[in-house]
């Protein structure tokens, strides 16, 4: 009986209740689509008119654009940048996007140093 008080004063919800409880920040799914076949130069563009922010921390990697926070970003940053067609690379701990140039496969080297990279603010100031 001790654990059936205990419950009742935290107030635990059943597994359907914890399902139904959804606090994601939405995101425009057709939107991302459409982001994530722009080339590197549209989305640079794109970035630099709508983030800024994200613009100062855009690297170009090859034809892809990276961006890595020191930390972990709050949801509605991360919602940002998946609606802008950017996805977690796990790996090398960075948001990526393809700019219309997608792979079947991850490579096992660092693709920094095979096709260079820059970072697009030195190029173009915000």
């Amino acid at each position: 009986m001790k654990t059936q008080t205990q419950n009742q004063k935290s107030k635990a919800q059943s597994r359907t209740e914890q399902l139904t409880t959804d606090n994601r920040v939405k995101i425009n799914t057709a939107r991302r689509q459409v982001n994530r076949a722009l080339n590197t130069d549209k989305l640079l563009a794109l970035l630099r008119s709508e983030t800024p922010n994200f613009f100062e921390l855009a690297e170009v990697v090859g034809k892809w654009v990276w961006i890595q926070f020191s930390d972990k970003q709050p949801p509605t940053v991360t919602a940002v940048l998946s609606e802008l067609g950017f996805h977690w690379n796990n790996k090398r701990q960075s948001w990526q996007h393809p700019c219309g140039l997608f792979r079947d496969r991850s490579v096992n080297f660092d693709p920094r140093r095979k096709y260079g990279s820059y970072f697009a603010a030195s190029q173009k100031p915000a």
